[in-house]
C-alpha cells in the first residue's frame, strides 16, 4: 500500500469514528407537540392527589397537550425549586397543590412575574388574588359531615383530632368539625395534635394519645392516610372496637377501611372532577374566556351503607 492510499483510508477510519459518535438528529416527529402544562403535589403517596393529576392529565392529552407532574414529598422547598424549574419551561398553565397554603407566596409571585398562570387544586392559598383561581372541596362540609356522623353513634364522644395545620384544606375540615360540634354539648375535644397527613405520621401520634388519654374514645383525622395510622395505632394498643374513627376522602383504601369496621365514616372528595375542573379552567383562560375565582367541588359521606357501591364506581 502506497503513502496515498494509506491517508484515504485513514481519513475514511476517521470520518467514519466521528459519524458514529454524533448522535443523529430526532426526526421531526420525534418533537413534543401540543401545548406543556405543570403539575407540583404535595404528595404523591396520598391516593387522592394520584386521582386528582389523573383527572388533569386526561383532560389535557385529551386536547393534544402534555402535562409533567412532580412530587413535593411534603417538602416546601422542593415544591418551590419544582416550580421554578416548570417556570423555566414556558408552561401554559401550573397546576399546584401547595404544601404550605402561606408558603407558596413567593413561588406565585414569581409565576404571576413570568406571566404563568397558576391554578390551585385542593388546598387554598393565603394569597387568592396571585393564582387564576382555585378547585377544591368543599372541606368545611367535608369536616361537619364528619363531626355529624360521629354524633349520630357517640353522642357523647371524647375526640382527639390528628392535623394538618399548615394545609388550608385541613383547617378548613377541621373548622366544619368544631362547627357541628356546636350543636352537640356532650362532646369534648381532649386535643388536637399534628399527625403530618400521613399514615406515617398519625400512628405513633395516636398511639402517644392513646396512652394520655384513656377516656379517649373518637377521633377526627383530617384525611384518609392519617385516618389508616391512626386505625394501626389503635390495633396495636388492643383497642380495637373502643375508638371511632371518622376521617375525611373517601379512597379506596378509606372505603376498604369502612368495610373491614375498622374506620366508621369518610366524607368523599371527588379527585378525578376537582382535576378535571381544573384543566377545564385553564382551557377556558387560554380561549380568552372569564374564570371563576372560587370553584368549590360538592362531598358526599360515606358509611358502611354506601361503601360498597361507591367502591364498585371508583
Amino acid at each position: 500500500m502506497n503513502r496515498r492510499h494509506f491517508c484515504i483510508l485513514l481519513l475514511a477510519a476517521i470520518t467514519s469514528g466521528l459519524l458514529v459518535g454524533c448522535k443523529p438528529k430526532a426526526p421531526f416527529s420525534e418533537v413534543p407537540k401540543g401545548r406543556l402544562f405543570g403539575a407540583t403535589f404535595q404528595t404523591l403517596n396520598n391516593p387522592v392527589f394520584v386521582e386528582i393529576n389523573d383527572g388533569l392529565k386526561a383532560a389535557i392529552e385529551a386536547q393534544g397537550d402534555r402535562l409533567v407532574t412532580l412530587d413535593a414529598q411534603f417538602n416546601s422547598l422542593k415544591q418551590k425549586n419544582d416550580v421554578t424549574e416548570l417556570l423555566q419551561q414556558q408552561p401554559a398553565v401550573i397546576f399546584i397543590n401547595p404544601v404550605n397554603w402561606e408558603g407558596v407566596k413567593g413561588i406565585l409571585i414569581e409565576a404571576k412575574r413570568k406571566n404563568v398562570p397558576v391554578i390551585i387544586v385542593d388546598a387554598p392559598v393565603s394569597d387568592p388574588d396571585l393564582v387564576l383561581c382555585q378547585v377544591a372541596s368543599d372541606n368545611f362540609e367535608a369536616g361537619r359531615l364528619a363531626c355529624e356522623s360521629l354524633a349520630k353513634i357517640k353522642p357523647e364522644a371524647k375526640i382527639v383530632i390528628l392535623h394538618l395545620s399548615v394545609n388550608r384544606a385541613c383547617i378548613d375540615r377541621v373548622e366544619g368539625f368544631k362547627a357541628e360540634m356546636g350543636r352537640h354539648p356532650g362532646m369534648k375535644i381532649l386535643d388536637t395534635q399534628e399527625g403530618k397527613g400521613s399514615a406515617e405520621g398519625a400512628r405513633p401520634v395516636m398511639g402517644d394519645l392513646l396512652a394520655r388519654f384513656p377516656e379517649l374514645d373518637a377521633a377526627f383525622a383530617v384525611n384518609d392516610p392519617s385516618a389508616i395510622g391512626s386505625i394501626a395505632a389503635i390495633e396495636a394498643a388492643g383497642r380495637t372496637g373502643q375508638v371511632t374513627v371518622v376521617t375525611v376522602d373517601g379512597s379506596r383504601e378509606g372505603i376498604a377501611a369502612i368495610q373491614a369496621g375498622k374506620l366508621h365514616s369518610t366524607s368523599a372528595q371527588s379527585p378525578r372532577e376537582i382535576g378535571r375542573i381544573a384543566a377545564e379552567k385553564a382551557y377556558e383562560h387560554i380561549a380568552g374566556k372569564p374564570v371563576e375565582k372560587d370553584i368549590k367541588i360538592p362531598v358526599k359521606l360515606i358509611t358502611r351503607e354506601n361503601a360498597a357501591s361507591l367502591l364498585e364506581a371508583k
